[in-house]
Order: C-alpha cells, then sequence, then structure tokens
C-alpha cells in the first residue's frame, strides 16, 4: 500500500528511540531525524516537514518534563499529532444530505483516476441510500464518456452526456436540469482532466462550477504525483472553491507523501481513498485511525466496522465466545477465510491490526494470498466433518492427506503446507484465550462508563503487552476518541 514505506520507517525510528536506555536530547534528534527523513524521501513537501519537526520540539521540551513523566509516550503522542495535524485542516466538508438535492464537481490532473471515481463515490452513496446521478462534462478525452457510460451502466446509476455536443459547460448544464427535474438527490458531474499550465482548461473549469454551482468541489488527487503535488492543488485552489479531497491508488507501491502535501495546499479535508480498481475499493477517509494504521498501531474501530459488515450479527455472539475459548479447528479457519475474503483486500484489513504494518503485505503478494486463501478452502472442502471439527492436526495422517489432496486436485505438498498455516493461525487464536465476554445488555452501559483499568481487565495478557501495556492501551482509548469506539472491536458499543 501507498504509504507502507513511509510509516514503516516512522514505526522504525520510533521503536530506535523506545529501546533507547536514556531518552536525552541526542535520543530525540536521531529520531526525528529518520522521520525526516522518511517523509522527505516520501515526496512530502520540505516546509511541512520542517514545520513538523519545529513543533514537536516545541511540545517535546526534555528540560521541562518532570521526572516520573513517561519521555517516550510524550513524543509518540506528539508526532501522532503532528502527523493528524498535516492531514486535517480542522473543518470538515459539505455533507449532502439525502432528499435534498446536491451538486458535486470533480476537478483534477489527467490520470488520476477522475471518471472512476466519479462512479466510486455514486455508488458508495447508491448503497447508503441516495439517489445518485452521472453528468460526463468532459469532452476533451476521447472515450471518456464511453468510459463514465461502461461505469455507470455497471453499477447500475443514471447518467448523462453527449457525444456530439463538445460545449462542456452546456453539457453540465443540462445534464444537472435533467436529474433536477427527476428527484435525483446527488449529482455528480466529472470534468475533463487538466494541470496548471493550461490556463484555457482551468478558465473552462470555471466556468462549468459557475454555471452547475455545486455544493461541493471536490479535487481528485493521485498518490503518485510527488513533489508536484503541492502548487498543483494550489492552482485549483485558486481557481474554483475546492471543498474536499480524493486520494486515488492508494493501492500503488508509489512513495504517497504529495499526497499529504496536497490535503496541506488546499486546506480541504480528505474524505475518501481510492484502495483498487473496483467499485467498493473506496473507504471513508478519518484521519487518526489512518495515522494509527501508518504507524503499525492498527484501527480496531475500522476493523470492527468491517467484521459487523460481513459477519451476520447471529454469528458474532458465537465467534467472541470461541475467541474467549481459544479452540481453534479447521471449520472456524474456513469460516474466518470467508469472512476474510468478503472484508476486501487482505493487506487492507491486516493493517488495521496493532502490531501490523502495511509492509508486512507487500503490492503484488495481495492477490497471491487471496488466491492461497482459495486454494486452501478448495483443499478443505474435501474433508470430512470430523476432520474440520478437530483441533488435532495429527488426525489427518498420511493417507488422509493423499486423499484430500486428490479430491482437491492439488499436489500432497499443499495440503502440508495448508495445515502448516492452520498451525501458525491456531497459536495465534490462543492468544486471544481469555477474553473476557461481556453478557448480552451490559455492553452497552460498559462502553460508556469503560476505563483503561476495565478495558485491560477485558484484553488477553499477550494484547495488553502487544499494545504496550497500561500506557499504551491510555494512549490508544485517547486516540481512538473514546472508549466506544474500543467496545467496537468486541462487537459492543452503540450502534
Amino acid at each position: 500500500m501507498v504509504l507502507a514505506q513511509l510509516g514503516g520507517s516512522i514505526s522504525r525510528a520510533i521503536q530506535q528511540m523506545s529501546n533507547a536506555t536514556i531518552i536525552d536530547e541526542k535520543a530525540l534528534n536521531d529520531c526525528l531525524n529518520e522521520i525526516t527523513r522518511a517523509l522527505l524521501q516520501s515526496d512530502v513537501q520540505f516546509k511541512l516537514v520542517r514545520d513538523m519537526q519545529t513543533n514537536i520540539k516545541k511540545i517535546v521540551n526534555l528540560d521541562d518534563l518532570a521526572a516520573g513523566h513517561n519521555k517516550r509516550r510524550i513524543i509518540q503522542q506528539a508526532i501522532f499529532n503532528e502527523l493528524c495535524k498535516i492531514l486535517d485542516p480542522g473543518k470538515s466538508s459539505f455533507t449532502p444530505k439525502k432528499g435534498k438535492t446536491s451538486v458535486v464537481m470533480f476537478v483534477g490532473l489527467q490520470g488520476s483516476g477522475k471518471t472512476t471515481t466519479c462512479t466510486k463515490y455514486a455508488y458508495y452513496h447508491q448503497k447508503k441510500g441516495w439517489k445518485p446521478a452521472l453528468v460526463c462534462a468532459d469532452t476533451f478525452r476521447a472515450g471518456a464518456f464511453d468510459q463514465l457510460k461502461q461505469n455507470a451502466t455497471k453499477a447500475k446509476i443514471p447518467f448523462y452526456g453527449s457525444y456530439t455536443e463538445s460545449d462542456p459547460v452546456k453539457i453540465a448544464e443540462e445534464g444537472v436540469e435533467t436529474f433536477k427535474k427527476e428527484n435525483c438527490d446527488l449529482i455528480i458531474v466529472d470534468t475533463s482532466g487538466r494541470h496548471k499550465q493550461e490556463a484555457a482548461l482551468l478558465e473552462e473549469m470555471r466556468q462549468v462550477s459557475e454555471a452547475t454551482k455545486p455544493d461541493l468541489i471536490i479535487f481528485v488527487m493521485d498518490s503518485s504525483i510527488g513533489q508536484a503535488a503541492f502548487d498543483q492543488a494550489q492552482a485549483f485552489k485558486q481557481m474554483v472553491a475546492v471543498g474536499a479531497v480524493i486520494i486515488t491508488k492508494m493501492d500503488g507501491h508509489a512513495k504517497g507523501g504529495g499526497a499529504l502535501s496536497a490535503v496541506a495546499a488546499t486546506k480541504s479535508p480528505v474524505i475518501f481513498i481510492g484502495t483498487g480498481e473496483h467499485m467498493d475499493e473506496f473507504e471513508v477517509f478519518d484521519v487518526k485511525p489512518f495515522v494509527s494504521r501508518l504507524l503499525g498501531m492498527g484501527d480496531w474501530s475500522g476493523f470492527m466496522d468491517k467484521i459487523h459488515e460481513v459477519v451476520p450479527m447471529d454469528q458474532q455472539p458465537e465467534l467472541l465466545q470461541k475467541l474467549s475459548e481459544g479452540n481453534f479447528t479447521l471449520r472456524i479457519m474456513y469460516e474466518q477465510f470467508q469472512n476474510l475474503l468478503k472484508m476486501g483486500p487482505i493487506g487492507q484489513v491486516f493493517s488495521m491490526l496493532p502490531g501490523f504494518s502495511a509492509e508486512l503485505m507487500p503490492k503484488g503478494h495481495e492477490k497471491e494470498s487471496q488466491a492461497k486463501i482459495k486454494r486452501y478452502m478448495t483443499m478443505m472442502d474435501s474433508m470430512t466433518n470430523e476432520e474440520l471439527d478437530s483441533s488435532n492436526p495429527k488426525l489427518l495422517n498420511d493417507s488422509r492427506m493423499m486423499r484430500i489432496a486428490r479430491g482437491a486436485g492439488r499436489p500432497i505438498r499443499d495440503v502440508m503446507e495448508m495445515l502448516e498455516e492452520y498451525k501458525r493461525l491456531a497459536k495465534v487464536w490462543s492468544k486471544m484465550k481469555g477474553l473476557k465476554i461481556p453478557k448480552k445488555g451490559e455492553m452497552s452501559s460498559l462502553s460508556r462508563n469503560m476505563n483503561a483499568q476495565h478495558m485491560s481487565k477485558v484484553l488477553p495478557p499477550q494484547m495488553l503487552k502487544q499494545i504496550g501495556g497500561m500506557g499504551g492501551l491510555q494512549n490508544l482509548m485517547k486516540q481512538m476518541g473514546s472508549a466506544k469506539d474500543m467496545m467496537g472491536m468486541f462487537g459492543g458499543g452503540d450502534k
């Protein structure tokens, strides 16, 4: 994933500082220099990096910190907050309301993935109950209307465009009027890609904006743009009132720091990130969980939202009970693989877990991992109920393994590899043994009154240790904003 390398470098710098015997000026400077180098190498603008370093030094004044303060935690928190500040302009963007017509205009550079993002944005809102429509005002690029038409047809979203009309202002105006009459409550206007050197195209964009009077203008930003991001984003902001940013191609291997710079240039919040080519590879962007995942600290609330989406409500208590018992069978592995495939790209899901970095699932390995999981499931389809429900892998002797391999049409070494994976996951699962599950009805009151002390009693000892003990847990709860978010990880909290 984009920024995975940056997250890994920052995590390592923090870890090295944490391992230092004494946290003094030298240890702090070494850590900050390492982070600065990582940010600059990832194409984050120099001024942003310099300001961040200055701010952290102001916050973490080692001479003023009284004895007994946890300097490591204070430095970690300062780094976390400053990274959040780069990505958070401190203001929210316009939010469309169901039943009330809103016009959203998309602008951006050529090749940034604008047309695909328009459809993803429409599809996301359609699933939430909106009635979206797409207008293609891109008359500059050959095939733009065909692409939008194809995407919209696939997603069953109404669209408007013309093969003969060459004036984008006229098309945009007519399209918006047409869909207003049809009572569409979210009208999305796709415009031509352009860059700051093209004065005529920038002027055309301003005219489309004046004609359609959009409630929100979204700047679509390719995460791989690099150092040019700041200037380009600023040029768009000067021409039209950019109110939000969507960063695309976040599944790539680009450095991605330019995307951080664009937020600072437009002073507009990032509202979504595109994490793949498919229609549903589109995530709502939330600063704190994103930075938390970037630093390998996980995003429990996001992970649990994924679980709520894919695990039926009636199965959730059963899953939590199995977790607390620590009894892992091949059938549980099969069920969890099914849920994992429903959750979306594996690397994306893993990066939500504390202790996992997006670097652990490098680009190019996701499809391989997904194919491997499907292969394992095919082999498990060839097993008997007794084999699936046993937690003793020794039950599978050579003759049984031969039978499974023949049934699945795979070599026996694949069955052995699958059993090794089972043993590895069983070990991870066993660490969850002792997870204390609150009784039904207790969860919402518990989430309201929850503090770190209560939380530490609910968590298994191994997980508490991985988070960084009581201090790490308090820190994580502050970052996630509330105990209710944390309780989401146990299927609790008010939805």
